[in-house]
C-alpha cells in the first residue's frame, strides 16, 4: 500500500447539505482520514460514509443500539462473510450537530474532529473497541498514533485540537 493513495474505496452519501458548509473538501479529508487509518491498520477494503443530521442518527441509534438519542457516530462493520468476499468492510454514519456541538465543546476545528471520528469509526468497522480499559487503551493509542501521523492532536489530551488541516 503506497503512502498518499488511500487503501480503501469510500463511498460518500451527503444526506444534509450543510455538511459542506461546515467542512471546505470534506471527500478530501474523509480520504486522507480513513486512508491513514486504514494505512495503520494494513487493512484494505471498501467503506459507506453517510454525512447526516441528529435526527436521522437518532432513528439509527434507537434503532441498532437502544438509545434514544443522537450521537456523533455509528459504525456498522459488515458481516464476516461480505469482508471475506468482496472487502465490504461495512458503514460510518456522522451526525452534523452532535459532532459541531462537540467540536466546540472539546474546543476543536471540526476538520480536526471530524477526522479522528473518522478514524475512530474505521477501527470499530476492524473489530477494535473500547468497553473495557484494556480495549480502550488499545484502540485510543491507534487513534492517537494515526492522528499524529496526519498532523493532528492527541484527541484525548487536555489540550485543544485546532492545530491541523482546514
Amino acid at each position: 500500500m503506497s503512502q498518499g493513495v488511500p487503501p480503501v474505496g469510500i463511498d460518500a452519501r451527503i444526506a444534509d447539505r450543510r455538511w459542506r458548509q461546515a467542512i471546505r473538501g470534506l471527500e478530501a479529508l474523509t480520504a486522507r482520514a480513513l486512508g491513514a487509518a486504514a494505512n495503520r491498520a494494513a487493512q484494505s477494503g471498501e467503506v459507506s460514509v453517510l454525512f447526516t443530521n441528529d435526527a436521522e442518527m437518532h432513528r439509527l441509534n434507537l434503532h441498532w443500539r437502544g438509545k434514544d438519542k443522537p450521537t456523533d457516530v455509528l459504525s456498522f462493520p459488515a458481516p464476516a462473510e461480505k469482508v471475506h468476499e468482496n472487502r465490504y468492510l461495512g458503514d460510518i454514519a456522522l451526525g452534523l450537530e452532535t459532532a459541531s456541538a462537540d467540536a466546540e465543546k472539546l474546543d476543536r476545528t471540526m476538520p480536526a474532529h471530524i477526522s479522528h471520528l473518522l478514524v475512530h469509526g474505521f477501527l470499530h468497522l476492524l473489530g477494535y473497541d473500547h468497553e473495557n480499559a484494556g480495549d480502550a487503551h488499545v484502540m485510543e493509542s491507534l487513534e492517537i498514533e494515526i492522528l499524529a501521523g496526519l498532523g493532528l492532536p492527541d484527541p484525548y489530551a487536555a489540550a485543544s485540537c485546532n492545530e491541523g488541516p482546514g
